[in-house]
């Protein structure tokens, strides 16, 4: 008996890559899944149903349960209707995976708003319309929930040109943390994912290889999220999650203070402000990838 044995899931952008792997997954564990994909390009762009239902026929062929559905994710009518495809299929809905995704990767300098318009649409607003209507059935059912977010180290680090891309992704994350503190009270557990891992959005980023095939495989990233998705971890909300090949990190922030003195007294002066950022710059922490001067 799997550890989602009766639960019920939606997965978007779950044709391939990241998605696929983690519908694969949680249906294995026993989970009932519902596999969302518009069956476009990587920049969005086009069509097709081809993509969902293969990732269907797979989760058949072993033996689980899936329907497929091909609404986009950026509209609102379509997010309703995963919704509901989960209830009318399945009964009910326990978990939302949020990760359909695009990338139209450009320098800011060149981005075009269209460029700009389609990333913020697809990662932020679809993730929004998703969870906008799995909140509400989960709110109906009272019985709580999980939902995992996808962001990436482009929006919570950066990443060059990809300011569009790293905009929406931490958009995600900051979604996702005030979403943490208002499903408490309802058992609504909401994380998030910074996952790395070779696949079609990520083809021409990795160096093409047989080892990076394996140590960067979509699978490995999977199991982190099926675990949130367990009773196990009704505990874990608000946290951000990088997963890589088969290590897992909790990402978490610090806080230097660089001035402070009693608040009732007078302002600090911009020179006096000025020697303390001085004094303490050669012990900031280090910028993961710092601009190059």
């Amino acid at each position: 008996m799997g550890l989602l044995e009766g639960k019920v899931a939606i997965v978007t952008g779950a044709g391939g890559g990241l998605g696929r792997a983690h519908a694969l997954l949680l249906a294995s564990e026993g989970a009932s899944v519902v596999v969302n994909d518009l069956g476009g390009a990587r920049d969005g762009t086009g069509q097709s149903t081809s993509m969902a239902d293969s990732v269907v026929d797979e989760i058949k062929a072993a033996g689980g349960s899936a329907v497929a559905s091909y609404g986009s994710v950026t509209n609102d009518d379509d997010a309703a209707n995963m919704v509901k495809t989960a209830v009318a299929s399945f009964g009910k809905l326990d978990i939302l995976i949020n990760n359909a995704g695009i990338l139209r990767d450009r320098s800011f300098k060149n981005i075009t708003d269209a460029e700009w318009d389609a990333v913020i649409d697809v990662h932020l607003r679809g993730s929004y319309l998703a969870t906008k209507h799995a909140w509400q059935q989960m709110l109906e059912q009272g019985h709580g929930g999980r939902i995992i977010m996808t962001s990436s180290t482009s929006g919570l680090i950066g990443n060059f040109g990809q300011s569009n891309y790293g905009a929406a992704k931490a958009g995600v994350a900051g979604f996702m943390r005030v979403l943490a503190l208002e499903g408490m009270k309802y058992g609504i557990t909401v994380n998030v994912l910074a996952p790395a891992a070779l696949s079609r959005m990520t083809e021409d980023l990795m160096p093409e290889s047989d080892e990076t095939a394996v140590r960067m495989a979509p699978e490995k990233v999977s199991p982190t999220v099926a675990w949130l998705c367990t009773d196990e971890a009704a505990k874990v909300t608000g946290r951000q999650f990088g997963v890589s090949g088969n290590r897992v990190s909790l990402l978490s922030w610090t806080l230097d203070v660089i001035a402070q003195k009693d608040s009732m007294e007078e302002p600090w002066s911009v020179a006096e402000i000025g020697e303390a950022m001085q004094a303490t710059m050669d012990s900031w922490p280090k910028l993961l990838k710092p601009m190059e001067v």
